[in-house]
């Protein structure tokens, strides 16, 4: 070849930092998912903290048997986040799927690849929010069909909620939820909420909720606990930031307990 350079090595190799951000936070999500990368990137990114995402087969319509067939990818999905490299919390992005599967079982899933993580779901972060909240009697918003959201009463009531109302939207696809616009999300909430309730839970975390958890809150007069809000602030705690966040709600303001 003409006018070939010359390739130099260096004869130093330069200093290695002991990681290349000092927190990092796995995130296994559905391959269908739209929104919980850009939520994790806003609520979460930082220069101090990472997020490492794979995604995992799945197919619609969202109902208890299909998501229930994400349970074996579980392992190999944790696998593929920096092999090898320990992670300070790694999150499964799905609330419906948690519910069906377990969190018990998912935690072991993920541990199988990723001993010692602590492991996050959707459904086990709004637990301790809607507590670290002071909540006992809630209302529930889904985008899912009855027969998945079915599940999801009988998992905050196992949890010792008080559940006012239960309103869902009907919905089957996934891409579909994630396509409903923030401000509907007031709209639907305000609707939703019973006088009797001292929070709202606004499940899926294919639904942009934490963009409209501020709006929620003025409309209803009460706190508001999203999926992706709730599983970003646990992960938040994990890596050790308690930076108050109220541009994401009343619940990023919060300690873990």
């Amino acid at each position: 070849m003409k006018n070939s350079p010359e390739i130099r090595l260096t004869p130093a190799r330069p200093g290695l930092d002991a990681r290349p951000l000092e927190k990092r936070v796995g995130l296994i999500i559905l391959a269908t998912d739209h929104t919980t990368e850009p939520d994790f990137r806003r609520m979460v990114a930082s220069d101090r903290i990472g997020v490492y995402v794979a995604r995992i087969p799945y197919a619609n319509p969202t109902t208890p048997d299909n998501l229930r067939k994400m349970q074996p990818s579980l392992t190999a999905g944790a696998a593929l986040i920096l092999p090898d490299e320990p992670l300070d919390a790694i999150c499964y992005s799905c609330t419906s799927a948690s519910v069906v599967i377990g969190d018990a079982e998912i935690e072991a899933a993920v541990q199988a690849a990723k001993p010692g993580v602590p492991v996050v779901t959707p459904p086990m972060a709004a637990v301790r929010g809607l507590k670290a909240l002071g909540a006992r009697t809630i209302s529930i918003l889904t985008p899912y069909t009855v027969e998945t959201s079915r599940p999801m009463a009988a998992y905050f009531a196992a949890h010792d909620f008080e559940i006012a109302s239960f309103t869902c939207l009907g919905f089957e696809d996934d891409r579909e939820m994630a396509r409903i616009a923030p401000a509907s999300l007031v709209d639907l909430s305000l609707d939703a909420m019973d006088e009797k309730a001292d929070a709202l839970f606004v499940s899926c975390t294919a639904l942009r909720a934490a963009l409209a958890v501020v709006g929620i809150e003025e409309a209803i007069g009460r706190p508001v606990v999203t999926s992706n809000q709730a599983t970003a602030w646990n992960c938040l705690r994990l890596c050790g930031d308690d930076e108050p966040r109220a541009e994401f709600g009343r619940l990023m303001t919060l300690p873990l307990n």
